[in-house]
């Protein structure tokens, strides 16, 4: 999986009006914590934050503080403002190269479903799986080959398999499907129609 290097500065405990003063300067509060790292509180440039956010892809975060040494993480929650829609917090969570990585993953969907080909109409519920992997494990995203999927047949998380990973997201979440629409159905009553029964010629042709 990628990494993507994010610089910061440790910041104290504040009250409101200081993390209000922060948000005014362009910078983010955040958080570190996990299992055996001590609680790390922190700010980041809101534009540094932005390229972490608006990527579509997932990333361990190398976390700079301080121009210190990188420590390794990824995203946990993020908080955002409900009427702006700007990031207001961010917790991250410290991750070990030698201990599973539970992390999103994005779909990558390919090929042409021979369902879509009949009329059907493709729909796409997932955008994302959540995995569990060693961080050298972890794929950059997960590809998903619908040419075989057919008129309402879909495609749950628990088809996936992936060498090394282990699927987090329910086996049974639908991740596509196509379905049969009425013009499906109309089409395909006609051709029965049109279609000689067992033992009958077909008419013929003028």
């Amino acid at each position: 999986m990628q990494h993507f290097e994010l610089k910061g500065q440790t910041r104290k405990v504040g009250n409101k009006a200081v993390i209000k003063a922060f948000r005014k300067e362009g910078l983010v509060p955040c958080n570190l914590y996990g299992s055996g790292v001590e609680n790390i509180l922190f700010t980041v440039s809101d534009k540094d934050l932005q390229g972490l956010l608006c990527s579509p892809y997932s990333f361990i975060v190398d976390l700079v503080l301080d121009g210190g040494k990188a420590r390794t993480a990824v995203l946990h929650e993020l908080q955002f403002h409900p009427v702006k829609d700007n990031c207001l917090h961010v917790d991250f969570l410290a991750v070990d190269e030698k201990k599973p990585i539970a992390i999103n993953v994005p779909l990558v969907i390919s090929g042409h479903a021979v369902g879509v080909q009949k009329g059907g109409k493709f729909s796409q519920r997932l955008r994302a799986l959540r995995v569990s992997a060693l961080m050298k494990d972890l794929p950059d995203d997960i590809h998903v080959d619908i040419s075989d999927l057919d008129l309402d047949k879909k495609i749950v998380a628990g088809d996936v398999k992936l060498s090394g990973v282990s699927i987090l997201t329910d086996k049974d979440a639908v991740i596509c499907s196509v379905r049969t629409t009425r013009n499906t159905a109309a089409a395909a009553g006609e051709e029965a129609a049109e279609a000689p029964a067992e033992g009958e010629a077909a008419p013929a042709a003028e």
